[in-house]
């Protein structure tokens, strides 16, 4: 008799129970869903509320990291919009100095003349590196050559140079290359690749032969030149040479512990010396007190590899993003 008394009670204290959890995945999933509802309404409202421009200029070889930046970030942003202007290193930082932009692009660190015309002007400034790059020494894909040493590379570019053919670069076997001309390819004096080469092969900035084939800024014309003459060489960013390497050959570079490749590897090792580099931005500190510019910054750091990804370029390592977040957080 008590058998048949208690299975109904335990049916319907079972019962309660399962109603009981019903409501309460019930209250939960709706709860949810309201918070993501209010988490939704919030970010779209961010996004709406940004607004403003964001005007930038300077290095080619940042332009295309610049570029993708500000398409991705305008895709979230639809407030705000960002111009990439490609005048050049020496180009982005007359203008900034100037005050004509918010942010100068850049692949080498700001000149002491370029600093006193900023500082002349009150433009205050911060650094920013935002990817990892190196130049790549390109050839002839039939070029034998594998590897040069950066002695070879000075007394073939310096400014008092007399190589004219490959037999006349010492410290290399030029072999049946040996009478063929050398023909150089190389930027402008606004790059900032020129003032990097130039410093670090020759010992100073704009050092440098005078009958090379001036590219400007357009690097596709050093590729295009060295892919159609045996005895052609040039100096052009590592990225823009992933792109072409299937065209033209990469030289190892041997600065005196023996020959390194042009990898990534190599360059994130800090080993493929002395052409390795990083590239920069440089805000301008009232331009960071705008928060459209603040959150353009932010956001380069935030989603650096996806940037570097669609750029072709090497994103910072864990520990430089951490870094570089901690750089923008210091200049906002």
């Amino acid at each position: 008799m008590k058998k048949n008394i208690i299975a109904p009670v335990a049916l319907a204290a079972a019962g309660l129970l399962l109603l009981s959890a019903c409501a309460g995945a019930a209250e939960e999933e709706s709860a949810s869903v309201a918070e993501e509802a209010t988490t939704s309404e919030e970010t779209t409202g961010a996004a709406a509320e940004l607004s403003g421009t964001v005007l930038l200029d300077g290095s080619s070889t940042v332009g295309p990291f610049a570029e993708a930046a500000a398409e991705l970030f305008m895709n979230e942003n639809p407030g705000v919009a960002v111009t990439v202007g490609i005048s050049g290193t020496g180009g982005g930082f007359e203008k900034f100095c100037n005050g004509e932009t918010d942010g100068s692009n850049a692949s080498r660190g700001i000149k002491d003349e370029e600093a006193a015309l900023c500082a002349d002007n009150g433009i205050d400034f911060g650094q920013i590196t935002v990817a990892n790059d190196a130049l790549s020494v390109i050839v002839n894909q039939d070029n034998p050559l594998q590897c040069i040493s950066v002695e070879s590379l000075k007394a073939l570019w310096e400014l008092d140079s007399s190589v004219t053919t490959w037999g006349d670069i010492p410290g290399i076997d030029s072999g049946d290359l040996a009478s063929e001309d050398v023909v150089l390819y190389g930027p402008g004096t606004d790059s900032g690749t020129f003032d990097f080469f130039t410093d670090e092969i020759n010992g100073e900035s704009g050092n440098i032969r005078t009958d090379y084939n001036n590219i400007g800024e357009d690097d596709n014309q050093a590729v295009q030149g060295v892919s159609g003459s045996l005895g052609a060489m040039a100096f052009i960013p590592y990225s823009f040479y992933q792109e072409y390497s299937d065209t033209v050959k990469g030289l190892a570079i041997d600065s005196g512990a023996g020959c390194v490749d042009p990898t990534v590897e190599n360059l994130l090792a800090g080993d493929y010396t002395p052409l390795g580099r990083g590239l920069y931005m440089f805000p301008a500190s009232s331009a960071l007190e705008r928060p459209e510019v603040l959150a353009f910054y932010n956001f380069v750091i935030d989603q650096n590899e996806s940037i570097a990804s669609a750029a072709g370029l090497v994103a910072l390592t864990a520990d430089q993003k951490t870094e570089q977040l901690d750089v923008v957080a210091g200049l906002g």
